[in-house]
């Protein structure tokens, strides 16, 4: 039997266990900064082939996420079919087709390329309808200038008039002018805008029959709703614009018009930090602006792109543009617009889509959160349906039902739309501190840093994020607490004087794995 010797335990009970084995404490799992994890990726497939082959293609040789080409695939649809069509669900509730989508990417993401890329089409149909309409606005004009010149006449007669016949030229002149007022010229038919301040905007949708398009790779639009140029908020047009409600315009020195059925789409591609600005644009959540965009918050690839990647093949291009072009043009001719439907198994496929809506909702739902956007996610799907289904039938979707896969694939856009609008609306109401300790983490990991001092992390971290080195402590705080990070007691001082050392850091296995 082993003798027991006291003397060789002494102090056994009170060490570290940095002491037994040289390494600092053990670490526990941290606790994830963002508890939702990845955000899907754009689910390509759901697009009917021509356009899944553009989306796809697009991204590949721009090497930008997909994300960014796939909602603009539903912009672009939206645009040629907005104000044309409407999708009818059930009984009395039917849904436009014009969507709101918005991208957040930072900057040196290549969102010009893509944007003239999936644009270029509907540009070129814009200018072909420019030409095919040239003979009808000389015409107008002409007789606009004729019925002018006739209303002036009449009046010079009927004023130097003898007093005997100065009745009867005064009622001619009178319908002359009358019919002179009543002359329109047309303008040339748009069917993009870019960033456009609300009032233009509302004119711009009374002259082109009730439909435009806002496609811009910049977020200013959101600047102008805010009040660039007002100095109040001015979302009125925008709210009509997607719900389809009137809207009414005034003009000086004429009768108001009013626009029966209004529709905007929307297709933009923001800066991330956008996304928290337009949270606090005041109305735009109690009036709903903010839940009638569709968004969408990809990873950038910046750092990662692939210098010699696959080059859009032209007989993609050539035939997204065929028939995209073609159903712009074809639409465009319309002026009564024509109602989609749903087959039985399609109506089937989003009624159980509108039950798990419908459960999610609950206070202590999923969707709880975002109960303003996710009250809209049915109607969305059946929006994105209606673009898929004249997506997959060009020449003669109003025809012809749309069908369950249709609605299916439809539901999958929604749940990838939901997953990102979760992501979003929780940025708008997060501490800046969380951002901030994002941004920590994410250099951590991307540099595998074990190690670090707080000075050295400050020259690392962009100033426009971390003007001055206290900027640091929220985010590193945050980190610490959630265990991503530990602050190592300081080291002895050696030197009387000078400056303390800065406080150095270690980092969670996870952050540096083997």
């Amino acid at each position: 039997m082993t003798t027991y010797d006291p003397e060789l335990w002494d102090g056994f009970d009170t060490m570290t266990p940095e002491d037994i084995t040289g390494s600092g404490p053990g670490w526990d799992e941290p606790v994830p900064l963002n508890p939702r994890g990845p955000l899907p990726a754009f689910p390509v497939d759901a697009l009917p082939d021509w356009l899944a082959a553009m989306t796809a293609g697009v991204a590949e040789e721009t090497q930008t996420p997909v994300d960014l080409a796939g909602c603009l695939a539903l912009a672009v649809i939206g645009t040629a079919a907005g104000g044309r069509l409407t999708v009818n669900v059930r009984g009395q509730w039917s849904e436009p087709v014009n969507l709101y989508t918005a991208v957040a990417l930072p900057p040196g993401n290549r969102k010009s390329a893509v944007f003239g890329l999936m644009t270029k089409p509907l540009l070129a149909a814009e200018k072909a309808l420019i030409e095919l309409t040239a003979p009808q606005r000389t015409e107008a004009a002409a007789s606009a200038r004729i019925a002018k010149a006739a209303a002036e006449r009449a009046e010079k007669l009927a004023a130097n008039a003898e007093a005997d016949k100065q009745a009867g030229l005064t009622a001619q002149a009178v319908s002359l002018s009358e019919a002179a007022e009543r002359a329109v010229v047309p303008v040339e038919p748009q069917l993009v805008a870019d960033d456009i301040t609300a009032e233009s905007l509302t004119t711009l949708l009374a002259q082109q029959d009730g439909r435009i398009s806002i496609l811009s790779p910049e977020g200013e639009i959101f600047e102008i709703i805010a009040g660039r140029y007002s100095g109040v908020p001015n979302m009125g047009i925008f709210l009509k614009g997607h719900a389809g409600d009137m809207a009414r315009v005034n003009r000086q020195a004429r009768d108001p018009q009013y626009i029966e059925n209004p529709a905007i789409t929307m297709g933009l591609a923001i800066q991330p930090d956008v996304l928290d600005s337009i949270g606090q644009i005041k109305g735009a959540d109690g009036r709903g602006l903010l839940a009638r965009f569709l968004y969408s918050k990809p990873e950038s690839l910046v750092g990662y792109r692939n210098l010699t990647p696959e080059l859009l093949s032209p007989d993609t291009a050539d035939t997204y543009a065929r028939k995209l072009g073609g159903l712009a043009l074809t639409l465009a001719a319309w002026t009564e617009t024509a109602e989609l439907t749903l087959t039985p198994e399609a109506d089937a496929v989003l009624l159980a889509y509108q039950r798990v809506t419908e459960s999610r909702l609950r206070k202590d739902g999923p969707l709880a959160p975002i109960v303003n956007w996710a009250s809209k996610r049915d109607g969305a799907v059946a929006r994105i349906a209606g673009l898929l289904h004249l997506a997959a039938h060009p020449e003669d979707g109003w025809h012809l039902p749309i069908a369950a896969a249709t609605m299916a694939a439809a539901t999958r856009l929604g749940d990838y739309f939901t997953a990102h609008a979760l992501d979003v609306f929780n940025a708008m109401k997060a501490d800046p501190a969380q951002q901030a300790a994002h941004t920590v983490l994410t250099h951590l990991t991307e540099t595998r840093t074990a190690t670090f001092t707080k000075r050295d992390l400050f020259r690392a971290m962009p100033r426009s994020e971390f003007p001055a080195m206290g900027d640091l402590d929220p985010a590193l705080d945050l980190l610490e607490e959630h265990g991503w990070v530990r602050q190592q007691p300081p080291r002895p001082r050696t030197t009387r004087g000078g400056r303390p050392p800065s406080p150095r850091y270690e980092t969670h296995p996870r952050i540096t794995p083997a």
